[in-house]
């Protein structure tokens, strides 16, 4: 089972640490291989369970990455002329500034 899965009552209540998150990954990459295995003896039935944990996980670790203090935007030493050629260039594929 993977160790994202944890019951209503404990959740929030786990300590997230460089471990966690590694060991989070070492699973991803067997359920990986696993998913890779079953795809390749043509047996996509099987594979939904462990899409199913893979895609969970990968949402645990976003969420994660997303929730980080350490992960700020890059600072903004960017030059005006620097700031006005994005400007441009999102505004020539159709969004707004």
């Amino acid at each position: 089972m993977s160790i994202v899965f944890v019951p209503k009552k404990l959740r929030g209540k786990a300590k997230i640490n460089q471990e966690t998150i590694q060991r989070l990954l070492d699973e991803n990459d067997q359920l990986i291989r696993c998913i890779t295995e079953y795809m390749q003896k043509g047996r996509a039935v099987e594979c939904v369970q462990y899409q199913q944990i893979l895609h969970r996980n990968i949402v645990y670790l976003a969420t994660i990455a997303d929730a980080s203090p350490n992960n700020m935007p890059p600072s903004s030493n960017s030059t005006s002329s620097e700031t006005s050629a994005s400007t441009s260039a999102v505004n020539a594929y159709g969004g707004t500034g």
